[in-house]
């Protein structure tokens, strides 16, 4: 008897997991239902293109008087004191952050089923932010590993010569990989995605992202342009998926025009308090 009660049990709680992620997908698939989602989308257009101009020209400036000059400047490639730095830029790495982002996820997911009612509303709330900054990170890492396949553009000094246009595009090589850079697509799409979510973090989380892109430089893996280039497409993919968020007024809404903010959400003390009940035995 004991064990048909556990074994049941074990089995409603698995049910539960299958139905939360079910719920979790549909509501994130639905149809957008805000009734200002044409004004965000005319809002995201200009400063899509705002962005992309300022930073075409930027890319285009630095690649003609900047991109050489410094990386010139910068340590030869394995200087043995640049260990610290080498760890601290595996932290823009997308791998490392979306499987961070991930196991969130995942935790969200498994203590779920066992909460009901405000905590489980909480819980919800704080899954639906960390269901957005996870899809932000990964869908600008995505655009960005489709760009850097077509650019095709050679990573500081391949060649032997320090030349800001080597170009081979489709190459399918990761010497010739370098724009946009990953880590920064990776630092800048979890800096602000983070930032939309939780305001207060948006100091720490740009200076993050900054020093992201200054170790990639420092490191000889990319060129100043590069980094420029993927803070664009890391900034320009977490817009987009919190419009797609707002859209289906999932953790964000659009005001009267077009600006999207973050709907109130938990305090750190009601997590805190809905984690300790959520993993009490």
């Amino acid at each position: 008897m004991a064990a048909d009660i556990s074994g049941g049990r074990s089995s409603g709680y698995v049910a539960g997991i299958g139905s939360v992620a079910w719920q979790s997908l549909a509501r994130l698939v639905r149809s957008p239902s805000h009734s200002r989602r044409a004004e965000a989308r005319r809002a995201l257009a200009r400063r899509w293109l705002a962005l992309a101009v300022l930073t075409a020209v930027a890319i285009g400036l630095l690649m003609i008087a900047v991109d050489v000059a410094t990386i010139k400047l910068m340590p030869a490639r394995g200087t043995a004191s640049l260990w610290p730095l080498r760890i601290f830029t595996d932290f823009g790495k997308s791998t490392y952050v979306l499987w961070a982002l991930a196991g969130a996820l995942l935790l969200v997911l498994l203590l779920m089923p066992r909460l009901s009612g405000l905590a489980r509303q909480v819980w919800i709330a704080f899954g639906v932010r960390v269901q957005y900054v996870f899809l932000s990170v990964a869908v600008a890492v995505l655009c960005s590993e489709v760009l850097k396949y077509i650019i095709g553009r050679s990573r500081p000094f391949v060649g032997g010569e320090a030349n800001a246009f080597n170009f081979r595009h489709f190459a399918g090589n990761p010497a010739f990989e370098s724009l946009p850079s990953g880590h920064a697509t990776t630092a800048f799409a979890l800096a602000f995605a983070v930032s939309a979510v939780w305001r207060k973090a948006t100091p720490i989380m740009l200076l993050y992202a900054v020093l992201i892109c200054i170790s990639r430089v420092i490191l000889l893996a990319h060129h100043p342009s590069d980094v420029v280039g993927g803070a664009l497409t890391g900034v320009i993919g977490a817009m987009f998926v919190r419009y797609w968020f707002a859209a289906r007024r999932l953790g964000f809404t659009i005001n009267r025009d077009g600006t999207i903010e973050p709907l109130a959400g938990p305090s750190w003390a009601s997590l805190k308090r809905v984690a300790r009940r959520a993993l009490a035995p």
